[in-house]
């Protein structure tokens, strides 16, 4: 589904990522692991039109999608999370779950202004899909709450179900688990296997690896932006190089 074919990206004098090639099979929960500063964030601002390409060409599903911006980058079906939240915590749970339906709704100005009956059926069939999604998290109780009252936990689900909204089949979740704890650590991870998964193909850039050994179909290893080792997580665990640059040992699937 997502083809990276000797990417590049340099600052300075730099290499950030360097001629990196790896595919991503349409269905899989796929990881991106390394140490701190491999590169794992850059390819993710690559990927998603953040950064622009220097080298290098990006596929999906056989599209070139290379250097094309974010925002139209949602209509080609590609979302994504950041490591820190990006909430508004102004707004209701639901209110932000909708900010992901952006790309379907009726802009008409003239409509709005009249809600025009187009208008509000238009509304009632998103908020009726939000509601749905929420309910998939059972946070459905809570629509109506504002963002600022909710747990961090909460805030990083609902940032997932947000994603969700645009219908990606494609979505990138950078550091889901980053700042919880086990038990809230455990939930985001039921959350990408059990709900994400079923509906999309998944790249996930992560550094617990209990959660990676425990939900990945397929690792792609990187290290100083060069891709170091690629498999199945029971591969990935035993693989000489990734222990000594990465893992250590005690690491388990």
């Amino acid at each position: 589904m997502l083809k990276i074919n000797s990417v590049t990206k340099q600052f300075g004098g730099i290499k950030a990522v360097d001629d990196l090639s790896f595919r991503v099979k349409k269905g899989h929960i796929h990881s991106i692991i390394g140490p701190n500063g491999a590169g794992k964030t850059t390819l993710v601002n690559m990927i998603t039109g953040v950064y622009k390409v220097d080298h290098g060409t990006i596929f999906l599903d056989g599209a070139d999608i290379t250097n094309i911006t974010t925002d139209k980058l949602v209509y080609r079906g590609i979302c994504r999370t950041f490591q820190n939240l990006e909430i508004c915590e102004n707004l209701t749970v639901l209110e932000n779950v909708l900010l992901g339906f952006d790309k379907y709704m009726d802009k008409s100005i003239i409509k709005s202004c009249f809600r025009a009956k187009s208008i509000l059926e238009d509304e009632k069939r998103h908020k009726d899909r939000a509601l749905h999604l929420l309910s998939l998290i059972g946070l459905e109780k809570i629509a109506n709450q504002k963002a600022e009252n909710l747990s961090y936990g909460i805030l990083k689900k609902l940032e997932i179900i947000r994603a969700l909204g645009t219908s990606p089949e494609l979505i990138l979740l950078d550091e889901p688990v980053a700042g919880l704890n086990p038990k809230e650590t455990a939930e985001v991870a039921d959350l990408i296997k059990t709900v994400v998964a079923d509906e999309v193909t998944i790249v996930l850039v992560e550094h617990d690896m209990k959660m990676v050994m425990q939900i990945s179909d397929y690792i792609t290893v990187i290290n100083f932006g060069k891709k170091l080792a690629q498999g199945t997580p029971e591969e990935i665990v035993n693989n000489k190089d990734v222990i000594r640059a990465y893992l250590g040992s005690g690491v388990v699937c």
